[in-house]
């Protein structure tokens, strides 16, 4: 494109010393973190310790504390992901331009505002942070960054580079060793050709994803990405799913979340099951052959798991399941479920416990063909392709043996130790949906042409596309470090909450913008972007509403302040 020659070179837009300015604006920013935490633990701590009235009643301070420290992490890890680049000889032009454009962003978010939703803007003073802070957290490199960092011919280059890129799988690399380039390579190809020529279709009549595509995941190894060799799956770690999981979902949501089925159960099977059941379980769910659910949620509880109600008793060999769960994906055509309910009267989460429930597959006619189960389709306007149901249970037998560890009452902290995986794995789709609108986004303005020229030649509109683009890469970073953390066997709750948090807005914003790109045409329900919307809104949602994640963070933080 033209463009490319319109802007100036890197040497009149990147910032010299960018590296070292980077790494000195993430030391700001920690102080300004450390203050702040400081600031509302005093808001909601009496006597040493913390009130549940005062972090309610403060809850914007708390939450927006929460999105504070998440974008210090992420400008942390994209500094990080910098360094390592940069001593590897692969930092190049359009790395450089988005660290830079990032930081300039972020950091001057920071204290002029940090979007926690629409309508929603978090500023200093909400946590209690005064002009001293700021002017303290204002250092030199800060305000380098703030000043020449998101500029708009760092903006007009990047979106050059962006232009002559156009079809690349990433914009910018992504930093990941070669064997990830691979699968990513393998797992895109997969999703251009059996996936994305489908799936608007699957969307606009509300079908299930065929079967037939089902068999091809299994066949690449899908569902037993993270299982280990000895179990049948391929034993790689979570980095590898973050990459699968983002090609997948770039082609379609719900292509890429069937993976997370499988996930949730055989991270609750590896964590707390048996010898037996391992061995059992996890080859059936790695080979595709059995295809789980995870069956948790209730018409009244929703992030309240404490309140389950549904009960199962002890009933001889089996267990006897009543009441109702809602919000169930995939669960028709699943042949088991993970079960979370109350199986003694111990309180709060004492009293549950985690089954693996066996069914067989219903279908549209039939949904769910068992005895004591009965249940509907849930409508929605995205995330299709394997349904959402409301399920009803009325003495639904699940063999006592399948008591998931063979104890009782400890279903919920079985289930605490799948939500750093399941997180990252969500932010990881939501990088990939964040992806496909950029994509769309990108083809339709260059493609669309207005007042004589591609719609992608006003600032406007490559603006948009410039900024998804950098904001991807910060979300990919700091979900690749949670993954990391991860595979290093160290405690990741907090990044991963971050990565999601983060990510899961990124792709709202990606969406909104991509389908602003298309006009009136984005509207319209013949174009793919409009799918890429309804999609993208779950993602604030699932695993965690980001309300329910920016409190957990939020406890997290302001534990290690007491």
């Amino acid at each position: 494109m033209s463009l490319a020659t319109e802007v100036p070179t890197n040497d009149a837009v990147i910032l010299p010393g960018l590296l070292d300015l980077s790494r000195e604006a993430v030391s700001a920013a920690d102080r300004l973190l450390t203050t702040a935490k400081s600031q509302v633990a005093a808001k909601v701590t009496t006597g040493g310790k913390m009130s549940s009235a005062a972090l309610e009643r403060e809850q914007f301070a708390v939450h927006g504390l929460a999105w504070l420290a998440t974008y210090v992490e992420a400008l942390r890890q994209l500094s990080a992901y910098a360094d390592r680049m940069s001593a590897e000889g692969r930092l190049g032009e359009m790395e450089q331009i988005i660290v830079q454009i990032a930081f300039g962003e972020y950091l001057t978010q920071i204290t002029g505002g940090i979007p926690m939703s629409q309508g929603e803007i978090l500023r200093p003073r909400d946590m209690g942070l005064g002009e001293v802070d700021e002017k303290a957290f204002h250092t030199e490199a800060v305000l380098t960054l703030v000043r020449n960092g998101n500029t708009a011919l760092a903006r007009a280059r990047l979106a050059a580079l962006i232009a002559e890129q156009a079809g690349a799988a990433t914009f910018g690399d992504t930093g990941l060793e070669e064997t990830y380039d691979a699968i990513r390579d393998q797992m895109r190809r997969f999703a251009d050709a059996e996936v994305m020529p489908d799936a608007h279709e699957w969307h606009l009549k509300d079908e299930y994803i065929p079967l037939t595509v089902v068999s091809q995941m299994a066949e690449l190894g899908v569902f037993g990405l993270t299982i280990p060799e000895e179990f049948g799956g391929l034993g790689l770690g979570k980095e590898s799913m973050c990459v699968v999981s983002e090609e997948l979902s770039r082609g379609y949501i719900g292509v890429g979340s069937l993976g997370t089925r499988s996930e949730i159960a055989a991270e609750l099977i590896l964590g707390g099951g048996t010898p037996e059941q391992k061995a059992h379980w996890l080859p059936l769910i790695a080979s595709g052959e059995v295809l789980p659910t995870a069956v948790f949620t209730e018409p009244n509880t929703g992030s309240d798991l404490a309140s389950l109600r549904t009960r199962g008793k002890r009933d001889g060999n089996v267990y006897r399941i009543n009441g109702n769960k809602t919000w169930i994906t995939h669960a028709a055509r699943a042949d088991v479920m993970t079960l979370l309910c109350r199986t003694n009267d111990e309180p709060g989460y004492k009293g549950l416990s985690m089954l693996l429930a066996e069914k067989p597959r219903g279908d549209d006619a039939d949904p769910f063909p068992a005895k004591g189960m009965s249940g509907g389709e849930i409508e929605v306007l995205g995330y299709r392709g394997m349904k959402e149901f409301e399920i009803g249970f009325d003495d639904f037998e699940v063999k006592a043996e399948n008591l998931l560890g063979g104890e009782e009452g400890q279903g919920f902290k079985q289930l605490m130790q799948t939500f750093e995986s399941a997180r990252i794995q969500t932010a990881a789709r939501a990088v990939g949906v964040a992806q496909s609108a950029l994509e769309l986004g990108l083809r339709y303005a260059q493609e669309r042409v207005q007042f004589g020229k591609p719609l992608f030649s006003f600032p406007r509109v490559n603006g948009k596309l410039v900024m998804m683009a950098v904001e991807i890469m910060v979300a990919r970073q700091i979900t690749y470090f949670a993954a990391r953390e991860k595979d290093g066997g160290r405690r990741c709750d907090l990044e991963a909450g971050m990565a999601k948090l983060l990510a899961a807005r990124v792709a709202w914003a990606a969406a909104d913008n991509a389908l602003q790109i298309h006009g009136g045409n984005g509207f319209a329900l013949e174009y793919p972007v409009s799918r890429v919307l309804c999609d993208a809104r779950i993602l604030n949602i699932f695993e965690g509403a980001a309300e329910i994640q920016a409190q957990v963070i939020a406890r997290r933080l302001l534990d290690s302040a007491n």
